[in-house]
């Protein structure tokens, strides 16, 4: 028989630290912060218990949980039968909701994305040699390269997140950039880091779809446009090439990096294994469908643009010169890159875990963390059996 002494014992205790927990962490996350040069989740406690439940949230605590079981919802039978997001039915309902699915998915993981990631949400090629952040300004960098970026331009940021490009490129050209993204969040947080960045006057977010970009900007206002892994959201990515294409002066620059599969290298639309693989990279990161690159190609064109470029900017992804872009998830050990390890993510699952259940972090908080550890898993198989890219580059023109 149980000793009723020791069995209260115990529940004296773990309500006694559950209120110690809670007092710790009112404490905690009043010292939450923004900050533009260094991660604003960098304090493990301060930033943990600020993931989604902080001064810009625009979801309640309670609303979390109602926004992770609609968000699933378009992806019916994922993970569980292969093959099953991949009908038409279930890629029609997703491009059909695309707004809901898209803005209810950076609601829930802009704040992991900014604790494991940073502020450019993004991948890129990596040299040996080279850091985790200089691979990621050099794929910025590069867009402005390639499209002659100074001081003297405007330009369009068409998906922005929270604007790490977005300033990179500012800071590096001097230009004038305005971003576009669906979500409001995102729109409250990316601005606020402008200003903490002295970019306030060239660099500004505004919320709405790109989609629908002549609804927002006159024609002809930009000289150049550029997106970064953000169109792979899109339902129909020749209306917003389409979109962006009236937007820009005549002879203006279209560029960017979009997710693809690739079956000239390895990707099978056959193999079950390969389906699985794209499934699990869809569902973890609000996409529709994950097309080819030709279909890329193909919708600028039909959009009007005259494509000038357009490879893989991963080609070279198991070149003994090069780091694998996935190779970041899979994970060598540092100090700074450890949450980004499986190892890493492990250990902010639990964390999570142990907030919510001492009511700490909002309800569902759990299984967004575990939906963003299953496509990370996803993400390493397909960058190396060269199932998909992150990075399919391309650069276009408006002639």
């Amino acid at each position: 028989m149980e000793d009723p002494f020791f069995t209260a014992g115990l529940v004296a205790t773990a309500a006694v630290s559950i209120i110690a927990i809670n007092y710790i962490v009112k404490k905690a996350s009043g010292g939450f912060e923004r900050n533009a040069v260094e991660n604003s989740f960098s304090n493990p406690i301060i930033g943990s218990v600020s993931l989604l439940s902080n001064n810009d949230s625009v979801l309640s605590r309670e609303g979390v949980k109602d926004s992770i079981e609609g968000y699933e919802k378009l992806f019916g039978g994922a993970r569980k039968d292969v093959g099953a997001t991949t009908s038409k039915e279930s890629v029609n309902l997703r491009e059909k909701e695309y707004k809901t699915m898209v803005n209810s998915f950076y609601d829930l993981v802009t704040d992991f994305y900014e604790w494991g990631w940073g502020q450019s949400f993004h991948f890129a090629p990596r040299f040996k040699g080279e850091t985790f952040s200089e691979s990621i300004h050099r794929a910025e960098y590069y867009l402005a390269l390639r499209t002659g970026l100074d001081a003297s331009k405007k330009v369009l940021d068409v998906g922005c997140g929270v604007g790490g490009p977005m300033r990179n490129i500012a800071a590096f050209t001097g230009a004038d950039i305005t971003g576009v993204t669906i979500n409001d969040y995102q729109v409250r947080v990316g601005n606020k880091y402008n200003a903490l960045k002295g970019l306030g006057e060239s660099c500004r977010i505004v919320q709405g779809d790109f989609q629908k970009i002549p609804e927002y900007f006159k024609p002809n206002t930009f000289d150049v446009a550029y997106q970064i892994e953000a169109t792979c959201h899109s339902p129909d990515r020749k209306a917003c090439f389409s979109g962006i294409y009236e937007c820009l002066k005549k002879g203006g620059y279209f560029t960017g990096y979009e997710w693809v599969v690739l079956p000239d290298r390895g990707y099978d639309p056959n193999n079950k294994e390969h389906v699985r693989v794209k499934e699990g990279i869809e569902v973890g990161n609000g996409l529709p469908t994950l097309v080819t690159p030709q279909e890329i190609i193909q919708a600028l064109e039909d959009a009007g643009f005259e494509v000038l470029d357009a490879y893989d900017a991963n080609k070279d992804v198991h070149s003994k010169h090069q780091i694998p872009w996935y190779q970041t998830l899979k994970g060598s050990l540092s100090l700074k890159g450890f949450r980004m390890t499986r190892l890493g993510r492990i250990c902010t699952h639990l964390l999570v875990s142990t907030l919510e259940f001492v009511r700490i972090a909002p309800k569902g908080s759990v299984r967004v963390s575990a939906l963003l550890n299953a496509t990370a898993l996803d993400l390493v198989e397909g960058g190396e059996n060269e199932l998909f890219t992150p990075s399919f580059f391309f650069v276009a023109r408006k002639n």
